[in-house]
C-alpha cells in the first residue's frame, strides 16, 4: 500500500510539473524590479521578457519611452488576464537592465536575463547592441526585439532576429530629394559618432552626391561626451552649407539644430530617424527652429487604425507625448504574445519566430498602431514608411509608401 501510495505521489507531482511547464520560466513577479518569488496562483506562469537598453546617460529617454512601450503592452496584457498556452494562464513580466548604449554592457545583460531569468526574447534599440547579441543568440536560442532601422542586423541572416522599425535605407532617397530641391546641393554633415550614425552617413553622402550634390563638411559628434556643440557647428558652417544631415537621440539632436540657428543657418535639416520631430520642438521651444527639416511622422500624426488610442492611453499613464519607440515596441509585444500563443509556447524561440506571421494576422485591430502587414523573409516587420516635413512652422505628411 505504500509503495502504490508513493506511485500515486509521483505520477501527481509529474502531472503537476507537466502542467506548470507551459509557462516555463523563472516564476518571478509581475514588477518590473525582477526581484524572484514564487506565483502566487496555482496553474498560473510568469514569462519574462527582457530589455537592455540606455536608462542613463544622454540617450536616456529615448531608452525610457522603448521600454515605457513594452511596459504598457504587458500591463495590458496582465490586467486582461494574461493569455493562454495549451489551457494554462501566462502573464507577462519585463526585466529591464541599463546598457549605457553600450554594445558590451548589452552582451553582458543578456547573460545575465539568460541565466537568471530564461528570457525567450531581449529587447535592445540600438544597432550596436543588437550585433553583440546576434554574436551567440542562434546558440543560446533567444529572439532579439531588435529596434534599429540599421539594415545590416537584418541583412546578417540571423535567424532569431526579428527587426521592429523600417530600414533607414528606405529614406534616404525622399529625404534627399524633399531637402535639395527646396534648399540647395551643398551637404554639411555632422552624424553622431555612433555606428549607427556612420552607417547613416556612409548611405546618405553618396546619395547626396549621385544626384549632383557636394558633402561640404562631415565630422562626427559624441554626445556621451560633448554637450556644448559651437565649435563643431561654427565650422561646419564656414563652408556655407544649404542643408546639415544631423540625428541620434532627439534631445541632444534638437541642440544642435538650436544652435545651428543661433550662428545665423538659414537652410534645411536632414534628420535622422531616431530623432522625431516633436521631441524636438520640445528643446527648440517652436517648430520655427525646424522649418524645413525632413524626417520621420510623428506618432502623434498617425491616422493608424490604434493609434489614436494608444496615444491617449500613453499620455494619461506617463504624462508624456508617445514616440515611435514607444508605439512599435508596444506593438512588437502584442506581436510576439500573439506568435507565441500560435506556436503553443513561450520559451522555444524558434517556433515563435515560424509563426511571427500569425502574430501579425492575429493581432487585434485596436493594437494596430502601425500599419505591418507581413513579417519579411529577413526578419524585419514591414512597417509603413511615413516621412514629415516641417513647413511654415507645422509639421506636414509628405510622403507615404
Amino acid at each position: 500500500m505504500k509503495k502504490l501510495k508513493r506511485l500515486f505521489a509521483a505520477g501527481l507531482l509529474l502531472l503537476m510539473m507537466v502542467s506548470l511547464a507551459a509557462c516555463a520560466g523563472s516564476q518571478i513577479s509581475q514588477s518590473t524590479g525582477g526581484q524572484k518569488e514564487s506565483s502566487s496562483k496555482s496553474g498560473e506562469g510568469t514569462v519574462n521578457i527582457g530589455f537592455s537598453g540606455p536608462l542613463s546617460g544622454p540617450a536616456a529617454l529615448y531608452g525610457e519611452r522603448t521600454l515605457n512601450g513594452i511596459k504598457m503592452a504587458a500591463e495590458e496584457i496582465n490586467n486582461n488576464g494574461g493569455f493562454e498556452i495549451n489551457g494554462k494562464t501566462c502573464k507577462l513580466n519585463i526585466v529591464p537592465l541599463d546598457d549605457k548604449y553600450l554594445p558590451n554592457e548589452t552582451a553582458s545583460n543578456a547573460k545575465r536575463l539568460l541565466q537568471e531569468y530564461k528570457t525567450p526574447i531581449i529587447f535592445t534599440p540600438h544597432s550596436g547592441g543588437v550585433m553583440a547579441l546576434q554574436v551567440f543568440n542562434e546558440t543560446e536560442k533567444f529572439l532579439i526585439g531588435a529596434y534599429t532601422s540599421e539594415p545590416d542586423v537584418t541583412d546578417a541572416g540571423n535567424s532569431l532576429t526579428i527587426g521592429i522599425p523600417p530600414r533607414y535605407d528606405g529614406y534616404v532617397e525622399p529625404f534627399t530629394d524633399y531637402a535639395m530641391k527646396r534648399f540647395g546641393k551643398k551637404l554639411a554633415a555632422l552624424p553622431p559618432s555612433t555606428q549607427y550614425g556612420k552607417d547613416w552617413a556612409k548611405t546618405l553622402l553618396p546619395q547626396w552626391e549621385k544626384k549632383g550634390g557636394k558633402v561640404v563638411y562631415h565630422s562626427s559628434i559624441d554626445f556621451s561626451k560633448e554637450t556644448d556643440f559651437f565649435t563643431i557647428v561654427t565650422n561646419a558652417l564656414k563652408e556655407k552649407p544649404d542643408v546639415l544631415f544631423i540625428g541620434g537621440a532627439s534631445e541632444p539632436t534638437a541642440k544642435v539644430a538650436k544652435q545651428a540657428r543661433e550662428l545665423g543657418f538659414k537652410g534645411g535639416f536632414i534628420i535622422m530617424d531616431q530623432a522625431k520631430l516633436d521631441f524636438m520642438e520640445k528643446i527648440t521651444g517652436s517648430y520655427d527652429v525646424l522649418e524645413g527639416s525632413v524626417g520621420v511622422l510623428p506618432l502623434v500624426k498617425s491616422n493608424d487604425p490604434g493609434a489614436p488610442a494608444f496615444v491617449e492611453n500613453y499620455r494619461a499613464k506617463f504624462k508624456d507625448e508617445p514616440s515611435s519607440e514607444s508605439g512599435l515596441n508596444y506593438i512588437a509585444t502584442y506581436i510576439f504574445v500573439e506568435a507565441m500563443k500560435a506556436a503553443k509556447t513561450v520559451d522555444d524561440a524558434e517556433a515563435i519566430r515560424k509563426h511571427m506571421q500569425d502574430g501579425l494576422d492575429n493581432l487585434p485591430k485596436d493594437k494596430r498602431v502601425y500599419e505591418i502587414p507581413s513579417i519579411g523573409d529577413d526578419g524585419r516587420l514591414e512597417v509603413k514608411r511615413k516621412v514629415a516635413v516641417v513647413e511654415d512652422g507645422q509639421i506636414v505628411l509628405k510622403v507615404v509608401d
